[in-house]
């Protein structure tokens, strides 16, 4: 097999407590063609200490402090740095197979020479090895991630290698006082360009945090209000995108939308038709607000 650096890239905070496990990991590869990059994203815990502790002569590890700025910060100054011709976040609450880089290796080496592809998709699995996926093809699949979420229905997360110079050219979008970008923005700004070959195959294993990004999604979301605008933004361009979802990314917009106070820019800013739109749309919203609100209070008697 020809030699294939992988960048492993973790953005971590405040979980000194789970790094071990995930190093633990690191270290029982079945290879090691790859370095460990880490943006410390302003931690106040051990973490500093626990990089300080470990060594590896097997892989090189390198890591970075930042002042606390969000994962997509990180992610962009993890690209910067970046040694390796291909990019894989794992995040610092989880952790690898042991055969989860030499997997890799196999599967971006079939379609390194073909600029077609962004890079490829595995499977996420929980501790107990079961996908955590909605999808799980029997070959390998060669489409683009709006495809996948939009025609074919994927839901959950999935283990996505991005080649380093992709990622370069999409970076994150960073707002002053925001502190999130949903990593969906970007994948999808990919998938306008590029395909990503899917594959059968468990290369990272999940566990989520009580507390984390997947524990806290929408009000991470209505903290950072102008990424999430964004982001609903871009997906009412799509073309043949079902009234359904049309609809309700229009409602998730302007939620968001009634979270920021101040002035959009043009990118964020909503067009003319959905403007108009919103006209029809604001009863609806109105009532889908309420029926929230009391669905709350409703839970906290439960």
């Amino acid at each position: 097999m020809n030699f294939i650096m992988i960048t492993v890239f973790t953005p971590t905070y405040n979980r000194a407590h789970t790094l071990e496990r995930l190093y633990n990991s690191l270290c029982t590869q079945t290879s090691f063609d790859f370095e460990w990059l880490v943006i410390d994203d302003g931690s106040t815990d051990e973490t500093k200490a626990f990089f300080a502790s470990i060594a590896s002569s097997s892989f090189n590890i390198r890591y970075y402090y930042q002042t606390n700025g969000g994962k997509h910060r990180a992610i962009n100054k993890g690209v910067a740095l970046a040694r390796g011709e291909w990019f894989f976040i794992v995040d610092s609450d989880d952790y690898l197979p042991a055969d989860s880089i030499e997997t890799i290796k196999r599967y971006v080496g079939e379609i390194n020479d073909d600029n077609r592809f962004c890079g490829i998709t595995g499977l996420r699995v929980h501790p107990d090895f079961t996908p955590i996926g909605n999808i799980v093809f029997d070959k390998p699949t060669d489409i683009d991630n709006l495809t996948f979420r939009i025609k074919y229905k994927g839901i959950g997360d999935y283990a996505e290698i991005f080649r380093t110079s992709v990622l370069k050219e999409y970076p994150f979008p960073e707002y002053e006082g925001e502190k999130f970008c949903t990593e969906a923005l970007v994948w999808n700004r990919i998938a306008r360009k590029y395909v990503t070959r899917f594959v059968n195959a468990k290369i990272y294993i999940c566990e989520y945090q009580v507390g984390g990004l997947t524990d806290t999604y929408e009000k991470i979301m209505r903290n950072s209000p102008r990424a999430a605008m964004l982001y609903y933004k871009e997906l009412l361009c799509l073309d043949g995108l079902p009234l359904r979802l049309r609809i309700s990314f229009h409602l998730l917009y302007w939620n968001y939308r009634k979270s920021f106070k101040g002035e959009l820019e043009h990118e964020t800013a909503p067009t003319w038709k959905m403007k108009i739109l919103f006209v029809f749309l604001n009863p609806m919203y109105k009532v889908w607000r309420k029926l929230k609100c009391l669905k709350n209070n409703i839970a906290q008697y439960l």
